[in-house]
């Protein structure tokens, strides 16, 4: 009886894990994250919306989740943090017409690159691609964006993982005066010995470490090994910078996520009374 009760109980247990692995690869969550800052006029607030490390995956039948959710945010502007698409990918039926949704939707999408766009063997086709389907790219580039009597900076840096950013060309001639965000696909730039004047860097490539554990978090991470410090959710680097990590919306690799459901996330930039201040943000995820 004993040994029965057991493999019932293991057989339960490779059940419900079973079917949360299903759940965190196949559904995502609205992540939402606020940062306050005093160049932003206090009575002013930027929403961004940003999805990640998307890799081709479908939610739903054409994207219907995935878009309902983006129009329910209402958001100012959508960022897309790298890796669309994935290395393997051959064609782009199932990305493109998420990407005239979402330009459908919100006028101002950007996009910075990512290393499975930089490997996938059809780079400039995807990036003209983009560009044809009114998406903004900013690689290397920077743009301001005004709402109402506020404004912010909003500078992308090309995929560091395949040396292909450069810093300088991203902040030139940008000025410290507004907010400013950095796009970068991988939080790998922090490591850069150029000092980034921005006040956020909005990045992914983490995945979160894709399959966490409970105590020990994220097992490895590409370019930080195994159990990485940047691994997802908001990390102070210096006074005025803080990085936040977007865990992704779909796989490589290993087609799973457990512990750690798919997700995009809901950034907040909103001013602050009093005095001048640091930024900082109302919640960490780690």
């Amino acid at each position: 009886m004993k040994k029965l009760f057991a493999v019932f109980t293991f057989l339960a247990f490779i059940f419900a894990c079973l079917v949360k692995i299903k759940r965190d690869t196949h559904y995502f969550k609205l992540e939402k994250v606020m940062f306050r800052s005093s160049k932003i006029q206090e009575d002013a607030k930027f929403t961004i919306l940003q999805i990640s490390d998307l890799h081709n995956h479908v939610f739903g039948n054409d994207h219907e989740r995935l878009i309902s959710a983006v129009q329910n945010t209402n958001a100012d502007l959508i960022v897309l943090t790298g890796d669309l698409i994935d290395k393997t990918t051959m064609t782009f039926e199932h990305i493109l017409p998420l990407v005239d949704q979402l330009t459908a939707i919100n006028e101002h999408v950007y996009f910075v690159p990512g290393n499975h766009e930089w490997e996938n063997g059809r780079t400039a086709e995807f990036f003209n691609a983009l560009r044809e389907h009114s998406v903004t790219l900013l690689n290397n580039r920077h743009t301001r964006i005004t709402k109402g009597s506020a404004t912010i900076n909003l500078a992308g840096i090309d995929d560091p993982g395949t040396e292909h950013d450069n810093l300088g060309e991203a902040f030139r001639d940008i000025g410290n005066t507004h907010y400013t965000i950095l796009l970068s696909h991988s939080p790998g730039i922090i490591k850069q010995n150029e000092p980034i004047p921005a006040d956020l860097i909005l990045s992914g490539h983490t995945h979160g470490g894709q399959i966490r554990l409970p105590l020990i978090g994220a097992l490895i991470a590409p370019g930080q090994g195994y159990f990485p410090t940047y691994d997802k959710g908001t990390f102070h680097i210096s006074d005025g910078l803080h990085l936040y990590i977007d865990s992704g919306a779909g796989t490589t690799r290993l087609p799973i996520r457990f512990l750690n459901k798919s997700q995009i996330s809901l950034i907040t930039i909103a001013g602050v009374t009093g005095v001048r201040q640091r930024a900082q943000p109302t919640r960490t995820n780690k």
